[in-house]
């Protein structure tokens, strides 16, 4: 049986490549009238910086402080990407109604995209590559690299075109 795509996860950062990448996806999902779900991982404050912070502001200033913080960067964030997804898809009305959430998760990059790529049951996870050079590529590897080695689902990689 052939593969059909009812659901695609397309983690974006805001870069270029990331819109590149959307705009793949969005092509997927009109071919197999698929609904699409963005997501945007803000990465976790540092334990180094965390216990700086919480010596200077004291444990109770410091959980408040990030709650109300978080919260309202992960409200901007939704905002942003729901504004990105209105002004990309401008001209075309039918693929915006494919929209079926709007994703901004706390933690590790990879670890919150399978997550989220579990949570929701997507059958397709698209995102950009970052095209790395090699010695940061050698050293570092990409979420991309990392979330396609972990990921159990099917994950198109989507390379800056040239």
């Amino acid at each position: 049986m052939l593969p059909f795509y009812k659901k695609i996860l397309v983690p974006t950062d805001f870069t270029p490549n990331s819109e590149f990448a959307f705009k793949h996806a969005v092509m997927l999902a009109r071919r197999n009238d698929a609904k699409i779900y963005l997501l945007h991982v803000l990465p976790q404050v540092d334990s180094s910086m965390r216990s700086y912070l919480s010596s200077v502001l004291g444990d109770n200033r410091l959980e408040d402080f990030e709650q109300s913080n978080m919260e309202k960067a992960r409200q901007d964030l939704k905002k942003s990407l729901e504004a990105f997804a209105k002004k990309e898809l401008a001209d075309f009305p039918e693929d915006l109604a494919r929209f079926s959430g709007i994703e901004v998760a706390i933690g590790h990059p990879v670890i919150k995209i399978l997550d989220e790529a579990n949570r929701l049951d997507v059958d397709l996870i698209v995102m950009g590559s970052h095209g790395k050079g090699a010695l940061e590529h050698a050293f570092l590897g990409s979420v991309a690299e990392k979330v396609l080695k972990k990921s159990t689902r099917p994950v198109f990689v989507i390379p800056l075109p040239k």
